[in-house]
C-alpha cells in the first residue's frame, strides 16, 4: 500500500530516544524525515537521512538547514527534541553549566527555529512541533534547571504560535511525562554537590528508577508528535502518555495547596 507523502520532516536529537523513535513514525507515516545527531558517526533509521548538527552552533544550525534544503528543498515540519538534563539541586549547579543546559534545551530551539521559519514562511505553511515536558508545567524538584527550560520553552511555543499562524505556521508543544529511555542514564551531575543535599538525592534516585521502569515507551511519544504534527486543527499542548495526561489533568483542577502535598509525597520529600 502506498503511503501519502506528507512532506519533509527535521528531527532534532534523532539518535535515540524519543528523537529516533519519532523519526521512525514520520517516516513511516509518508514524511521525508532527516535526523540530527552531534556526532557524524551515528547511523539512523532505515530511510532517514541521518546529518551532523550542534545546535548550540550557529553555523552547525545554518549548515542543516541548507543541507536539507539543498536535498528536499523544503522543510514542511520540524520536531525540536534535541535536549540534555541536570539532576540536583539548583543551588548545585554553578552558572556555566546552567548556561550551558539553557543553550540546549532553549537557545537551541531558538536557533532551529528561527533558521526554519524563513523557509515555511515563504511556503505559506508549516508546523513546529517543540518536546518539552510534563516538567514544564509542573514543579520539578532537583530538576529546577532542567525543569525551567521547559517552562522557557513552553512560553516560547504558546507565544509565536499566535506570532505566525497568520504565515500559515503552527507551533505546538508535546510533553511527555516519564518515558523509558536511557535519559536517566546520562544525567549530568551538578558541578558543586553539597553534601546537604546528599540525602534528597538518593531518595530521589529511587523514585525516578521506579518512575521511569513505570514510564511510557518513546513510541507512545512518537505517536503523540504525528499527531501533533497531523492534526488538521492543532492543540497547543499535547500530553504525551498516560502519566503526562494526567499530571495535566490534575494540575489544572486540583487545588494547588492540594497538588502541592500530593506531589512532595509522591517524591517522598518531608514537609
Amino acid at each position: 500500500m502506498n503511503k501519502t507523502y506528507r512532506g519533509v520532516a527535521l528531527v532534532t536529537g534523532a539518535s535515540s530516544g524519543i528523537g529516533r523513535a519519532t523519526a521512525i513514525s514520520l517516516q513511516e507515516a509518508g514524511y521525508r524525515v532527516f535526523g540530527t545527531s552531534r556526532r557524524s558517526t551515528v547511523e539512523g533509521p532505515a530511510g532517514v537521512t541521518m546529518l551532523t548538527c550542534d545546535v548550540t552552533d550557529d553555523a552547525s544550525v545554518t549548515t542543516l538547514v541548507e543541507q536539507v534544503l539543498k536535498e528536499a528543498g523544503q522543510i514542511d515540519l520540524l520536531i525540536n527534541n534535541a535536549g540534555i538534563g541536570i539532576f540536583g539541586g539548583a543551588e548545585e549547579s554553578s552558572l556555566t553549566q546552567a548556561k550551558a543546559l539553557f543553550d540546549v534545551n532553549v537557545f537551541g530551539v531558538f536557533r532551529m527555529t528561527k533558521a526554519v521559519l524563513p523557509v515555511m514562511r515563504r511556503r505559506g505553511s508549516g508546523r513546529i512541533v517543540n518536546i518539552s515536558s510534563a516538567q514544564g508545567f509542573i514543579p520539578a524538584p532537583y530538576f529546577s534547571l532542567y525543569a525551567a527550560t521547559k517552562h522557557a520553552i513552553e512560553g516560547y511555543s504558546q507565544s509565536l504560535d499566535h506570532e505566525v499562524r497568520t504565515f500559515g505556521i503552527r507551533v505546538v508543544l508535546v510533553e511527555p511525562a516519564y518515558t523509558r529511555t536511557a535519559f536517566e542514564e546520562s544525567l549530568i551531575p551538578p558541578d558543586q554537590m553539597l553534601e546537604i543535599y546528599g540525602a534528597a538525592r538518593a531518595g530521589m534516585t529511587t523514585v525516578i528508577e521506579k518512575a521511569m521502569q513505570q514510564g511510557d515507551t518513546p513510541d507512545t511519544v512518537a505517536a503523540t508528535v504525528l499527531k501533533a504534527a497531523t492534526d488538521a486543527t492543532p492543540k497547543l499542548q499535547y500530553p504525551a502518555g498516560k502519566q503526562a495526561r494526567q499530571v495535566s489533568f490534575l494540575r489544572r483542577f486540583v487545588p494547588s495547596a492540594a497538588f502541592d502535598r500530593s506531589l512532595r509525597k509522591m517524591l517522598r520529600l518531608p514537609g
